[in-house]
């Protein structure tokens, strides 16, 4: 068990009585103390948040905590520093990892829904739930998460792994892409598996998702039996992709991603090991 909880909502007891705690933030990145283990909370003697858009994420160990925007703040705390939230992936714990990512992600979503996309107006944070609203036409904005499924494809003791056109060939990873209106996360990978490399999967097995905050994804991770058909990548996205056994894999995520937890789930199962479902 982690040690501590994180907890979120959108409103906190009238007799909390906590004191509060802050993640800043300025689009996708954290400011952290300027230590070799960033640390991304501050206190309230810390922080001016006068005069900054501030929004509650939740209970973090009992204590009230916010994320503030603070990406036109002249004067920030001293010995601080803006951090990239990617590079913060290996740094930070995965609970706090999934508090700076939901920090960053209600920041934006504040950020880009200040007025309405149907009449102009300005809107208002909703009282009831995470939203913002326009008085003028009564339409109602909340946080956009856009689903992704990603999936390892297997055959035997080998796995397909892919290279995209920004590694080329330099860093493999499981396929994945978007979920397009009207999909089912099912159909979107047999659909995305064969763009990118021309072949057909079989007996799909749901494995986990993972919320994946650049700027805002829901990863849904599957196991997949490879069917028939020879890989031809499409050279756009996927530039390079083959076979790799479980003890030869090239350069992969680490496990803090879902990419990297179906790879290593794949290599315990071909040495043996009985891995988690």
């Amino acid at each position: 068990m982690p040690d501590y909880h994180f907890e979120p909502c959108i409103s906190i007891p009238e007799d909390n009585g906590r004191q509060p705690l802050f993640l800043l933030v300025r689009g996708q990145q954290l400011l952290c103390r300027t230590s070799p283990d960033p640390d991304i909370l501050f206190d309230g003697d810390e922080v001016d948040t006068s005069g900054f858009p501030v929004h509650l994420l939740g209970l973090f160990q009992g204590c009230p905590c916010y994320v503030v925007d603070m990406t036109h703040a002249q004067v920030l705390p001293a010995g601080t520093e803006w951090r990239d939230l990617r590079a913060l992936l290996q740094d930070l714990s995965a609970e706090l990892f999934s508090l700076a990512g939901r920090a960053c992600q209600v920041a934006q979503w504040d950020l880009q829904h200040r007025y309405c996309g149907f009449c102009g107006s300005q809107t208002v944070a909703s009282p009831g739930d995470r939203s913002r609203c326009c008085n003028a036409c009564h339409a109602f904005f909340y946080p956009r998460i856009s689903p992704c499924v990603i999936v390892l494809i297997t055959r035997g003791d080998h796995c397909l792994l892919a290279s995209s056109a920004r590694h080329q060939g330099k860093f493999y990873s499981a396929l994945a892409g978007f979920i397009e209106p009207g999909e089912s996360a099912e159909q979107t990978l047999h659909r995305e598996v064969m763009e990118e490399v021309g072949i057909r999967v079989d007996n799909l097995r749901y494995f986990g998702s993972q919320s994946w905050p650049f700027p805002g994804q829901l990863m849904i991770g599957f196991h997949a039996d490879y069917h028939s058909g020879d890989i031809q990548v499409d050279g756009i996205e996927i530039t390079q992709a083959d076979w790799w056994r479980f003890d030869r894999l090239p350069p992969c995520p680490s496990s803090r991603t879902l990419s990297g937890q179906l790879i290593q789930h794949f290599v315990d199962r071909c040495l043996g090991i009985d891995p988690l479902p």
